[in-house]
């Protein structure tokens, strides 16, 4: 698979193309999601063009209250299939044994490797996907300046990133079409700052 000529191909395509062009190829397509700001948008995309798709849902046990009720209110609206992953600790046990470690503190990758990178890595590992959709967009982080709309993940899964050449802007005009809610009252514990990786693209 030519990653170059299929990014070239799908250069000018909408995201409902782009979607549908990698919903033909997959045999077990899934989205990832965390509720954070737009990510409504690739939820209501490709349910829109596959209804019954898996949406993997990593919850970090972190989440604010509103990140909460928005995620109620679009699994009830889009009529999701939520798959949910958890870390194996709660965050009341790790509080008192962690906490959460600041950056430049060396616990911060165990903190990361336990809320973010094992349920995933676990959620991948049980669900098999060969086509895997994000909503990376580009000027979100330097790593995801470098990437396209289509990339391979580290385990060799295609990353789909219908929206990666889109703005906030256009996002907003998307879900005020659409009349879909946004929220941008997220905290992610493993980032701190907007423009790092936690490790889960990398």
């Amino acid at each position: 698979m030519n990653l170059e000529e299929i990014n070239k191909e799908l250069q000018n395509k909408s995201p409902e193309e782009i979607i549908n062009w990698a919903i033909t190829i997959a045999y077990k397509p899934i989205v990832t999601t965390n509720f954070r700001p737009y990510e409504v948008a690739i939820l209501d995309a490709v349910t829109a063009v596959k209804k019954d798709v898996m949406v993997v849902w990593c919850d970090t046990g972190y989440n604010t209250q509103q990140t909460y009720k928005h995620a109620e209110e679009i699994i009830k609206r889009l009529n999701l299939n939520i798959h949910l992953y958890t870390p194996k600790q709660t965050v009341a046990h790790r509080n008192v044994v962690l906490g959460i470690p600041s950056i430049e503190d060396p616990e911060h990758a165990i903190f990361t490797e336990q809320v973010k990178l094992e349920p995933f890595s676990r959620a991948m590992k049980e669900q098999q996907p060969d086509v895997w959709f994000t909503n990376l967009r580009k000027g979100q982080t330097a790593f995801r300046n470098s990437i396209d709309i289509v990339s391979k993940s580290k385990d060799g899964i295609l990353k789909v990133s219908p929206f990666y050449n889109w703005t906030d802007k256009e996002l907003d005009t998307y879900l005020e079409e659409k009349g879909l809610p946004n929220e941008f009252t997220y905290f992610d514990p493993t980032k701190v700052e907007e423009n790092r990786e936690c490790g889960l693209h990398l």
